[in-house]
């Protein structure tokens, strides 16, 4: 049995924003097994058993908090942290692009910290799918003043996605869990 988790943040405030991507991603993958999500309030969770495979999560916590939801559900569950998958955004790869890899996460993601803490260990499997498509930006252009600066990650994840980068994202999110949805079946 595997542990498939998407990381987010709970609420309409956070549901189309680019830190819910992970969520977004097992909300593909329920809709791919018609499953129906459950409340699952022991272990701050909604989730969708894909039996014998897998069970998708969707932490309720916040996503600096997953960590106490995921190692409830894989105590509960007698998973081991090697059939953990974890779906999330990553600053580090670009939009379009994603890479799955057992223990090797991002230079800085605290949902992702949350989990390892919880588990006392990164060997699980890392879904990371790219969110970055920051540009350069002038300010005060009104000035004519060539200084350039970057929008924060912290602020850059916490906004919506743009109508193309949708677009871009949509096919991602079809190509990834059908990837998913083989490789579970391998299991």
């Amino acid at each position: 049995m595997q542990l498939v988790v998407g990381l987010g943040n709970p609420g309409e405030k956070y549901a189309r924003t680019r830190h819910n991507l992970g969520f977004m991603v097992v909300d593909k993958l329920g809709q791919m097994v018609n499953g129906q999500w459950s409340t699952v309030k022991k272990f701050n969770s909604l989730v969708i058993g894909y039996q014998p495979l897998a069970i998708f999560a969707k932490p309720t916590t916040f996503m600096n908090s997953s960590g106490n939801s995921v190692k409830s559900l894989a105590n509960y569950y007698k998973i081991q942290s090697p059939n953990v998958w974890v779906i999330y955004d990553d600053l580090d790869i670009k939009l379009g692009q994603y890479k799955i890899q057992k223990g090797v996460g991002p230079k800085l993601h605290y949902g992702v910290q949350s989990i390892e803490s919880k588990l006392r260990t990164k060997d699980f499997w890392h879904v990371r799918v790219g969110v970055d498509n920051r540009k350069n930006e002038i300010l005060n252009s009104k000035l004519q003043i060539t200084n350039y600066r970057r929008i924060s990650g912290e602020e850059y994840v916490l906004q919506e996605f743009t109508e193309e980068e949708r677009k871009i994202l949509d096919k991602v999110i079809e190509k990834l869990t059908r990837e998913l949805i083989r490789t579970l079946q391998t299991f």
